[in-house]
């Protein structure tokens, strides 16, 4: 099922039953109809494998509706996210810049994600969670707010690694190696 025509559809029966509530005084339960017919629509499109929905286009570094592992990175992508599905990624041989801080964000909204990370990396850890959990590599975890890790060799003025997790309705598990 083409986007085009499911939007296009889901339009003309918002107008219709507009049209039903003030012309003809029929009570029609468009919201329930609205999300009934999305849930269809995304039922469909992981059927046939084409999760087409223009909210997530996935890249080179984007996990929908699977797994995908990311092993012995060197230099790290910005941005990793994780849609429905699960991440595993391996930060051990990562190089830190000359000075200041690398940043690396991975993004975590219903599904899962795994950090591996060198236990010889300065690292500081910033994780963001909403109903979900981030366990970091102390054993603190975060449900629902903000929780910060420095490493034991963190120095603010050395090269370090700055890890920002953000997750939602998911789970992040972080691990020095």
């Amino acid at each position: 099922m083409d986007s085009g025509l499911f939007w296009g559809l889901l339009l003309i029966i918002l107008g219709l039953s507009l049209i039903l509530k003030v012309v003809f005084h029929i009570d029609f339960p468009v919201v329930k109809l609205l999300i009934a017919f999305f849930f269809i629509y995304l039922g469909i499109k992981v059927l046939f494998g084409n999760f087409g929905v223009s909210l997530f286009k996935g890249g080179p570094h984007d996990v929908a509706f699977g797994e995908a592992s990311y092993k012995d990175i060197i230099q790290p992508a910005k941005e990793y996210h994780v849609v429905f599905g699960k991440g595993n990624f391996d930060f051990r041989n990562i190089q830190l810049p000359d000075s200041g801080e690398l940043e690396v964000k991975v993004s975590t909204v219903f599904g899962a994600s795994e950090i591996i990370l060198n236990a010889a990396t300065p690292v500081r850890i910033k994780a963001d969670a909403a109903f979900s959990g981030t366990q970091l590599p102390n054993g603190n975890s975060a449900v629902f707010g903000t929780v910060n890790y420095e490493s034991e060799n963190f120095d603010e003025s050395k090269p370090h690694l700055l890890l920002k997790t953000e997750v939602v309705f998911g789970g992040v598990d972080i691990k020095r190696k």
